[in-house]
């Protein structure tokens, strides 16, 4: 399942079939429009320079929050103050709207369109993530090429890879090939 603060994340994207390869998306005008557009957020395009640089900032924070999660360890009080730092700036208010099945529900809009409300949207969304208890869901694809940070949404919480077909194939057939030429047949048995 993609989240608001993993897509922002994972706007550092690295070639996961192993080039070394690397790309800032950050920058990119493409990757600006599909990120508002895709969480419903009003901002700039393309952004200034001083908020690319302190989305950089963001997002290394962010990443080095996500691999400490998902080593098991636990959110400290420098960790929330990060978070809090960036909320800050993101005002909104309070709205009533319509919601499934004729309820209403209580929203919360954005103030302001700005690079800066998107950094509080999506430092608030990491935070909401670790609340709800859910930072156990939080993983690193196990392809280390990838280096794609996720949220796990399956029932026994042991997904490994961000996409099975891709990087899961991919490093089930490493470990195939490095078997073979370690002189194993498939199946994990010597070879005759």
């Amino acid at each position: 399942m993609e989240t608001l603060w993993s897509d922002f994340i994972n706007s550092e994207w690295h070639d996961w079939k192993g080039s070394g390869r690397s790309e800032d998306r950050l920058e990119k005008l493409p990757w600006q429009s599909r990120f508002l557009s895709d969480w419903q957020l009003r901002a700039p395009v393309p952004a200034a320079v001083g908020d690319i640089t302190a989305m950089r900032q963001l997002r290394k924070g962010l990443h080095a929050l996500a691999v400490k999660l998902a080593g098991g360890e636990e959110m400290a009080g420098e960790d929330w103050r990060l978070l809090n730092q960036y909320m800050e700036p993101g005002r909104v208010y309070r709205e009533f709207a319509p919601g499934d099945g004729g309820t209403v529900k209580l929203e919360y809009r954005p103030v302001a369109a700005e690079w800066e409300q998107v950094m509080a949207e999506v430092a608030a969304s990491f935070g909401q993530t670790v609340l709800q208890g859910e930072a156990g869901r939080i993983r690193v694809c196990d392809n280390p090429d990838c280096r794609w940070i996720f949220y796990d949404d399956t029932r026994n919480r042991t997904k490994k890879y961000c996409d099975d077909k891709m990087c899961g194939n991919l490093m089930k057939v490493r470990r195939f090939r490095a078997r073979k030429k370690a002189g194993q047949n498939p199946d994990g048995g010597a070879e005759a």
